[in-house]
């Protein structure tokens, strides 16, 4: 193969700026497949992707246009995927800045032309939906250029993704202003592991982009992170539909079948060599993800227990980001704590449990990865309150933050910045861009944006903000445990960790649902929240009434006063040995509220 006939080049795009349908029209244009197999966002395979608008699942697929082959490397654009993206983008050469000329420039959209440039690929622009009654092109041109510097936005295409206006453009574009592949030695095979996927015949199926030599058919392949070993069963390219090969050469991108059994052993972002061949060193940049936030998830009916422990097992064969332990919950039950990249994983996972396996769960509230520094100089991490240490023993307590930025206009930053402030954030900076968009930037701790943050900016701009963020370092803070308390025993399924200064809002609220959704008991009820053995907040759930006078009529007031004596003394007797019956759906109700 002529590598200097080779393109490898991936899109970058914000939500429903048309990055799918422009993947669409290039398919189309190349003649990748059958008119009658053809339709909308064909290379989104899962029908929550179709749904949301949003690109889940990386996929790559091989073009010929004319005479050259491109390599289109469809990456999700969401920040949860960041490093998913940023080594996809190591497998391209070039990568296609798409920008809706209606909208303009997203916070997410530079973040990951941020991540591109990092990356040394040729980045050019393509103006989208220039057919739109608000289309701006020349406002869109000068915003690009305000926000991203080297980005050349002269003789840039100006397309409608949609009609195919103009589609032809791009594919000119590519083959002049994407640089082809070089390989450095064709003797030692190097190739770089950007994804996979579990195919039920196959097994894992890795994604591959082959830096250096060749592989082949037959061949047996070292994985340079973890050392193991597999032999290379059945390799290939698509276009989107498999199509077998023999090998796959310097520059090409395709995917290869190992009799792999599970996600877990392959390292997105892994270089595999040949056993009887190996080279020198891996490619650089490669590190294991990690994930951010963790949850516990729990099954409404617990009979279905061993349903969800199955289907974490084969969401985990296609997810290798997935990290999850078995736990028990007093309140909840059994059930898996779960640990997730970001918000949106989350939210994928819990529909894929629910929509897959047909299993109704509920969440417990999520929370992040805190670093405590105890007094002997022992470091431990812990993910949830149930793991929070003696409060004698800690000396300093570190919580993660994150960059965020929030793209708006102007009538919504002092509403959103108000926010941010309220959320322990700490103003950064504003860029205005030349036309009504404006992009804060704010450091604030990643505990207080996995709650209802999102919908909070969302509410405030009406939609008409974009969030984009990335964890920057820990930092220590002053951060306390809030045990729950019924009657003085402690509900762990309820217990959270905050900042001192949060404390007693958070707790009082606590407070205040908890005695909205627990019936009356036969005797008076202290709900009440501490930190340590100080109670910050409380409420009463009055006891049930019961009229013992009903069956006086009269009489010396002397029988009625004793007939109130002994209700009190049963009360209080009831108060001590008795406990609390609680409904079976509370933790599920306050876990919603939440």
């Amino acid at each position: 193969m002529d590598k200097t006939k080779i393109r490898n080049f991936c899109i970058i795009a914000h939500i429903d700026h048309g990055k799918s349908t422009l993947s669409d029209r290039l398919i189309e244009l190349c003649d990748s497949i059958d008119k009658h197999e053809m339709k909308n966002q064909i290379l989104d395979s899962m029908d929550l992707e179709r749904e949301r608008g949003i690109t889940i699942k990386l996929n790559a697929i091989q073009l010929q246009y004319k005479d050259y082959i491109f390599h289109l490397i469809d990456t999700p654009g969401h920040v949860d995927f960041s490093y998913e993206v940023s080594r996809s983008l190591a497998a391209c050469e070039g990568a296609i800045l798409v920008v809706d000329a209606s909208q303009g420039v997203e916070a997410q959209t530079i973040s990951n032309v941020i991540l591109a440039i990092e990356n040394n690929l040729d980045v050019f622009l393509v103006i989208n939906k220039i057919d739109l009654p608000g289309a701006d092109i020349e406002k869109t041109k000068n915003q690009v250029k305000e926000l991203i510097r080297g980005i050349e936005i002269d003789n840039c295409p100006c397309i409608s993704a949609k009609s195919g206006l103009n589609i032809e453009d791009v594919c000119l574009s590519i083959i002049n202003k994407v640089k082809p592949p070089k390989g450095l030695d064709v003797n030692k095979l190097q190739g770089l592991i950007f994804d996979s996927y579990f195919d039920k015949y196959k097994g894992v199926v890795c994604l591959v982009r082959i830096m250096n030599g060749i592989l082949k058919k037959g061949q047996k392949v070292l994985f340079m992170s973890n050392k193991k070993e597999y032999l290379v069963a059945e390799l290939g390219v698509r276009t989107p539909n498999i199509i077998n090969k023999e090998y796959l050469e310097t520059g090409e991108v395709g995917w290869f079948a190992a009799g792999i059994k599970s996600a877990k052993e392959i390292n997105v972002g892994d270089t595999i060599t040949l056993v009887s061949e190996p080279a020198a060193k891996a490619l650089p940049g490669y590190k294991k993800v990690l994930p951010i936030v963790y949850a516990g998830i729990f099954p409404l009916n617990t009979e279905e227990y061993e349903k969800l422990k199955d289907a974490m097992v084969k969401i985990s064969l296609s997810d290798s980001a997935l990290e999850y332990e078995y736990e028990t919950s007093k309140a909840l039950g059994f059930g898996v704590r779960c640990g997730f990249l970001g918000l949106l994983h989350m939210e994928i996972i819990k529909e894929r449990i629910n929509r897959e396996f047909n299993i109704e769960i509920i969440i417990s509230s999520p929370s992040v990865k805190y670093k405590i520094n105890k007094t002997n100089n022992e470091i431990i991490v812990i993910n949830s309150p149930s793991d929070y240490p003696d409060r004698t023993t800690i000396r300093t307590i570190e919580e993660p933050f994150v960059k965020m930025s929030i793209s708006t206009t102007e009538e919504y930053i002092g509403n959103i910045t108000t926010l941010c402030k309220n959320s322990r954030g700490v103003y950064k900076d504003l860029i205005h861009n030349n036309g009504d968009r404006y992009i804060l930037i704010f450091e604030l701790p990643l505990a207080e944006i996995i709650t209802n943050f999102f919908s909070n900016v969302e509410s405030i701009s009406k939609g008409y903000a974009s969030i984009d963020y990335e964890v920057i370092d820990y930092r220590s803070s002053d951060l306390v445990k809030v045990d729950v308390l019924l009657n003085s025993d402690k509900i762990d399924a309820f217990s959270f960790i905050t900042h001192r200064d949060n404390a007693e809002t958070r707790a009082r609220k606590m407070c205040e649902k908890l005695k909205e959704h627990i019936p009356k008991q036969q005797f008076e009820v202290p709900v009440q929240a501490a930190i340590g053995g100080k109670i910050i907040a409380r409420e009463t759930i009055k006891a049930m009434y019961r009229n013992v006078l009903a069956k006086c009529y009269g009489g010396d007031i002397t029988r009625k006063m004793k007939l109130l004596e002994q209700q009190k003394a049963g009360k209080k007797r009831l108060k001590m040995l008795g406990s609390v019956s609680l409904p079976d759906d509370i933790f599920i109700k306050i876990l919603k509220e939440e």
